[in-house]
């Protein structure tokens, strides 16, 4: 039987020792930001993107990877006759997922392409498992069900302080956006089966906060948290606040914190606060 190799984007909500430990191979998107383009992950880092982005007048551009880093990716880890599996962020947010799609009619590596309908740290969930399942002896097939059980038991919750980047971006209209901002109206994002919805908004911080402390209950109330994250971007004191009730919640879960991608900050801005989480 050929070994299998995963495959993700830089999109991804691993840590370095999760990816060493289980030979995840990242392609990066890329990122373009004052005339500048950078490679993720390999020339700006998280944090020195979203840096970058509080500095800059205007809002960054994010693409995705180039087709021929995907077929040298395939080449590379189908040289020794393994099968490769490519889990990719949701295709809302990105074309990545078509790029490793055309990537694979181009390689004589055996490629399967999967839309993880998700990102970031729940895109991370799946590929976890999938390598877990891969060290057991998992088919192809058995990893694309898993894959897609994953996806439905992981949920995103994105909370947003500024809509300047959405308006920008044309994630919301200019008069929702304008409006918003006279009257400090904050929207929570949720992402579900690769769509976004605005499920509600609230005005200020009072009403974000009760926001989340539903959430909180939603989670307790239901089936069992296996693993929770939160992403931001520079979000501060309501990052370490959100950290501090999902501690008290469920104080046996080691709770993942780290700066978002840039695919996602860029449309979030600075201030977003993100609730990842995966049950049983």
């Amino acid at each position: 039987m050929s070994k299998i190799k995963l495959v993700t984007d830089s999109s991804v909500g691993l840590t370095q020792a999760e990816i060493e430990k289980y030979d995840i191979t990242i392609v990066p998107l890329n990122v373009m930001i004052d005339g500048q383009t950078y490679v993720e992950r390999e020339e700006i880092t998280n944090d020195e993107f979203v840096a970058k982005m509080e500095a800059s007048d205007e809002l960054p551009k994010t693409s995705q990877p180039p087709i021929g880093k995907f077929v040298d990716a395939f080449d590379r880890l189908g040289a020794d006759g393994s099968e490769v599996f490519c889990i990719n962020m949701m295709e809302s947010l990105s074309g990545t997922v078509h790029a490793a799609e055309q990537a694979a009619t181009m390689t004589e590596t055996k490629v399967t392409v999967l839309d993880s309908d998700t990102t970031d740290r729940c895109l991370g969930y799946q590929v976890l498992e999938a390598a877990k399942a891969i060290e057991n002896g998992a088919t192809v097939e058995e990893l694309i069900t898993l894959c897609k059980d994953v996806q439905k038991r992981s949920k995103i919750y994105l909370g947003i302080d500024n809509v300047k980047n959405l308006v920008s971006g044309g994630r919301v209209s200019r008069f929702a956006g304008m409006l918003s901002g006279v009257l400090n109206i904050k929207p929570m994002l949720y992402v579900h089966d690769g769509v976004i919805d605005i499920p509600a908004k609230v005005r200020g911080t009072k009403g974000m906060h009760k926001l989340w402390k539903d959430i909180i209950a939603e989670m307790q109330a239901g089936p069992k948290v296996k693993m929770i994250g939160i992403s931001h971007v520079d979000a501060g004191s309501e990052m370490e606040w959100l950290k501090a009730q999902l501690h008290q919640a469920f104080p046996e879960i080691e709770i993942l914190v780290r700066t978002t991608v840039p695919v996602i900050a860029t449309h979030t801005g600075e201030g977003a606060n993100c609730l990842l989480y995966y049950t049983e």
